[in-house]
């Protein structure tokens, strides 16, 4: 999986507050995994929507997005106005690129953002899309914007 920004392709802009809340999300999940999904519109999160984390697999190396958590964060965008735009899920003391499984989990279309979270402090973060053959992940840019009418 390519770790260079495709710098041809158009930022993922994130209002602040998103990405504190995902950052803060992560930090309170350590040394699990935490995910949520990103609610908004086109290329715009305008928020970061938490969902528990049901994995049977080991919450430390693993989320999973429910079919029934995946129906309330569509319907909270729909309520709201917005789209489910993408997901995000923090990877404790490992990188903020996309793992195997999460190439084997993911869809096309969707924004995959990752924040890494060390010894409990939150580090990077990066969004990733998979192409439509889903043969990887391409990293896209991120834009954390202040200035995001929210609703």
């Amino acid at each position: 999986m390519a770790d260079l920004v495709d710098e041809n392709r158009e930022a993922l802009v994130i209002d602040e507050k998103v990405v504190a809340h995902i950052r803060m999300h992560g930090v309170e999940a350590y040394p699990n995994e935490c995910c949520g999904a990103l609610i908004g519109s086109g290329q715009v999160v305008f928020e970061g929507f938490a969902l528990p984390n049901k994995t049977d697999e080991g919450p430390r190396r693993r989320f999973l997005v429910t079919a029934d958590d995946y129906r309330a964060a569509e319907k909270h965008a729909t309520d709201i106005g917005k789209e489910l735009i993408g997901f995000y899920h923090s990877h404790p003391d490992h990188p903020a690129r996309p793992s195997q499984y999460d190439l084997d989990h993911a869809w096309p279309s969707f924004a995959y953002v990752i924040v890494a979270v060390e010894q409990g402090e939150s580090k990077e973060m990066t969004s990733w899309r998979l192409r439509e053959d889903r043969s990887m992940f391409d990293r896209e840019p991120i834009t954390v914007d202040s200035s995001i009418d929210l609703y």
